[in-house]
């Protein structure tokens, strides 16, 4: 926020390239700014409203929204519904081994909080059509409209679709994935003892939870987000030249940041649509989250014309890569391409 006092009204203090412990504490407190920050204002932080600390959102009705769908039986703060001591341990295993499983975990708590909605209106409409409840019968058609949205992305189990590392020998795979099982199974037991729900006992399977992180292993789509520090500093470099004694001040905030101010913001997430999308090395649309698109949503764009009936392929890896490292890599997806492009420059 570009408000209080101006940072260029203490250039005299900053000149000779220091960074005095008082305008740094005036910074953090607010009562100081930095020149033209109001062209990058960032939303103010919402904490979870379970009072956990893993969850920060970027507005209210963000946080109410995940409360809702997901995080209300994953939450460890003390206002959640969770095994707080179990679901500590769950990501402590998590954190430490493979935060895949917390994407799984979201999965299975998405899909039995939406179950519950759905039998809480089926039991509403029971009740005012004067029938009987609920059988096993219907139990299990809501869980499966329940668990429709995830249903379209689920592939392989993932200690079969997981890259062999090149530092393990292909002679030793069979004991590395049931390494990866045996991971699998400690994170499931952990989750279990957290969340399970006997209704939705079918989620809780080895089987099921495998398939799962196999859909984020083979499905995730990569977000790269620039550092708005980085838009920030690039933002003064590209000033009129009036400004340039702007620049000379502003540069020991950059030696005082060093490299990291440039790091970009990641993660990762499914969508389901993009998920469907079969492979081509000579692919006619991509996938990918644009820099401007602030609802969380990733963009197919067409690379060329497509015509009418022609499926839509996207490419699962480097496609300018050489024929042998593109098919080596496609081998971790279980098929070998036979796109125009491969069958061109295969041997």
């Amino acid at each position: 926020m570009e408000n209080h006092n101006d940072l260029s009204s203490s250039s005299s203090n900053l000149m000779n390239h220091t960074l005095p412990e008082e305008i740094l504490k005036s910074l953090i407190n607010g009562d100081l700014s930095l020149p033209h920050t109001r062209n990058f204002e960032l939303p103010s932080v919402i904490r979870c409203c379970g009072g956990c600390e893993e969850e920060h959102y970027c507005s209210k009705l963000c946080a109410e929204s995940d409360w809702e769908s997901v995080h209300s039986l994953l939450c460890t703060g003390q206002s959640s519904g969770s095994s707080q001591a179990a679901m500590l341990r769950f990501l402590e295993h998590a954190n430490g081994t493979n935060d895949i499983f917390i994407l799984a975990a979201k999965v299975i708590s998405f899909t039995i909080l939406k179950y519950r909605k759905l039998k809480q209106l089926h039991f509403e409409g029971c009740k005012l059509l004067d029938r009987l409840g609920e059988t096993d019968e219907s139990r299990f058609s809501m869980l499966l409209e329940a668990w429709k949205p995830i249903s379209m992305g689920f592939k392989k189990r993932w200690w079969d679709c997981i890259a062999l590392p090149d530092d393990v020998d292909p002679c030793n795979e069979g004991s590395f994935r049931m390494q990866i099982k045996d991971l699998a199974f400690t994170s499931l037991q952990l989750l279990k003892d957290a969340i399970f729900d006997n209704e939705c006992a079918y989620l809780f399977s080895l089987e099921v939870y495998g398939h799962i992180i196999g859909m984020f292993e083979l499905n995730n789509l990569d977000l790269v987000v620039a550092s708005p520090v980085e838009d920030y500093f690039i933002y003064i470099d590209e000033l009129p030249s009036p400004e340039k004694k702007l620049r000379d001040l502003l540069g020991s905030f950059l030696d005082a940041l060093g490299d990291e101010y440039s790091i970009c913001c990641q993660g990762t997430a499914f969508f389901p649509l993009q998920s469907c999308m079969n492979h081509s090395c000579a692919p006619s649309a991509k996938a990918f989250k644009r820099d401007e698109d602030r609802d969380g949503q990733a963009v197919i764009i067409a690379c060329r014309p497509i015509s009418v009936g022609e499926e839509i392929t996207i490419s699962y890896i480097d496609e300018d890569l050489p024929y042998e490292e593109r098919q080596a890599q496609l081998a971790d997806y279980g098929f070998k391409c036979r796109c125009s492009k491969c069958l061109e420059e295969q041997p």
